[in-house]
């Protein structure tokens, strides 16, 4: 079995059928890929918030790729092992108004993070972020003609933003054309469930990751197996939002987040929200009682400074 790269000089900025393979490799085989971060370098650690009214949207997704799997066709499942991701030194969040959860953020908002020779990113207040890294975007082509925008996912895989698929974990991809045609991008330090006001803890960096082919999977939509997750040692505290409408109750819940940050932590309302986007777990807890659904917002405890590695 043979090993791989793709380098940061090789990318594109839409899924397409019509593009030419980066590399062709075998099942079996290994890549790393070497990735832009999602704004192809348009943030440094010298730029501020009033830069993100300047961004070029021409320049967003720089996936690594695509490579032609041998042996690959429709019906046909692909089988990612994660084996290795790598972020750099520099990472940054930022709030897109227009963009995210929540509509009341109305102005620009820019986060920047030290992901250097550490494994926490810190935050305001002695808050500290598990740096738990992995790709935002894993995706294979899709089986229409044309150019397609990254962000939004579909059965091919794409802008998924599943912060499980950390190194160890497998991911299955339903082929939709002759050689899979698979990229990468995305890259991540950190991400709560539902990364809510758009942004992660957003970096560059690497992937390392090994292909298989399963035949005439019946595989429909993506899935994975991911290996055991970290725990918080000090528990969670958890906002709930409840109504009728899930995307309702998911914005109350946050919201709710957001008060108990900014009154408990002294954290302004940008901060907790980037918090929140980085750190807290959306979930749904219930959706069998109609005609209300409950939606919480769980942040792990032990990333607070009085509480780093403490039980309940």
């Amino acid at each position: 079995m043979a090993s791989h790269r793709v380098g940061r000089q090789t990318f594109h900025y839409k899924w397409d059928r019509a593009h030419k393979p980066a590399l062709t490799i075998r099942p079996g085989d290994t890549v790393t890929f070497d990735a832009n971060d999602v704004l192809s370098w348009q943030l440094t650690s010298k730029s501020t918030s009033s830069d993100l009214e300047k961004l070029d949207n021409e320049k967003l997704y720089p996936l690594a790729g695509p490579v032609y799997v041998e042996g690959a066709e429709p019906g046909d499942a692909l089988v990612l092992d994660i084996l290795d991701v790598k972020v750099d030194d520099f990472g940054w969040t930022a709030i897109l108004p227009g963009l995210g959860l929540l509509e009341e953020f109305k102005r620009p908002f820019l986060y920047k993070w030290n992901l250097g020779g550490e494994r926490y990113a810190r935050f305001e207040r002695g808050i500290r972020i598990p740096i738990r890294p992995f790709c935002g975007v894993l995706g294979v082509a899709p089986a229409e003609a044309g150019s397609f925008e990254v962000m939004p996912p579909g059965r091919h895989g794409g802008n998924m933003d599943i912060r499980h698929t950390t190194a160890g974990s497998r991911v299955r991809l339903p082929v939709q054309v002759e050689g899979a045609l698979f990229s990468a991008g995305d890259l991540h330090a950190a991400m709560g469930d539902g990364e809510i006001c758009v942004c992660a803890i957003e970096c560059a960096g690497s992937a390392k990751i090994r292909f298989g082919l399963e035949k005439e999977a019946g595989l429909n939509y993506p899935d994975f197996q991911s290996r055991r997750e970290p725990t918080s040692s000090a528990g969670w505290y958890t906002t709930t939002g409840i109504a009728s409408d899930l995307m309702a109750a998911a914005k109350e819940s946050a919201r709710g987040m957001i008060d108990h940050l900014t009154r408990t932590y002294k954290l302004s309302k940008e901060e907790a929200y980037v918090l929140c986007s980085v750190a807290a777990d959306l979930r749904i807890h219930e959706v069998v009682d109609s005609p209300n659904w409950v939606v919480g917002t769980m942040i792990p405890l032990d990333i607070f400074p009085s509480l780093h590695g403490k039980g309940l």
